[in-house]
């Protein structure tokens, strides 16, 4: 069974998707907590799921190696196998990332390593381009630059704007996910760092 916590700072759809997928006993994947970097609003889901949850708020403290030092120490209390970040708007300090590469991994709304960043959606309409996508990735010190693990196209659509593109790669995003946490699981995806 792989042990997960997931790591979120707004609504949580995705780790709604994720809870509900775990709620079925034949996959190999439990969500022990769920941890956010502000009062996020998708805490509920965990409450929901009765899955324990933290909070540790980025202003709280004086450097973002501060906030990282203390995230450290809350995941280390729930020692996953992989921290998932769903939707967590927070670029990691280095040491942060270091510590939990490669069992780290992240969604991502763009078909990588086009689009990376927060404006992923909006990039690619404002290209013009006839396609986007979405990825699965092991984090690095980069910008959505870490391995890619899975990733699958998604059309624009004439007339799309920006919240019904992401409508639609949101249940792309959800079900590679699940397919990659599950890969892990049964040992048919390695998480592996980037070689040099």
């Amino acid at each position: 069974m792989l042990a997960v916590v997931v790591l979120i700072s707004g609504s949580g759809t995705n780790l709604r998707a994720l809870l509900e997928r775990c709620s079925d006993p034949a996959f190999p994947v439990r969500v022990l907590a769920v941890g956010a970097d502000r009062d996020a609003t998708g805490i509920v889901h965990a409450e929901e799921y009765g899955i324990p949850s933290f909070l540790v708020p980025y202003t709280a403290y004086p450097s973002r190696e501060a906030w990282g030092d203390a995230l450290l120490a809350q995941l280390a209390q729930w020692r996953p196998d992989v921290v998932v970040l769903s939707g967590l708007m927070r670029l990691l300090p280095p040491k942060v990332v270091d510590a939990l590469a490669p069992r780290l991994i992240n969604t991502h709304p763009a078909y990588l390593p086009e689009f990376p960043g927060a404006h992923a959606v909006r990039d690619a309409l404002a290209a013009g381009v006839a396609e986007t996508g979405a990825s699965v990735i092991v984090v690095d010190r980069g910008v959505d630059s870490g391995p890619i693990l899975a990733q699958e196209r998604v059309r624009i659509e004439p007339g799309d704007t920006e919240a019904a593109l992401h409508d639609r790669i949101k249940p792309v995003e959800r079900r590679l996910l699940a397919e990659v946490l599950e890969g892990v699981a049964t040992g048919r995806i390695e998480l592996k760092e980037k070689v040099a």
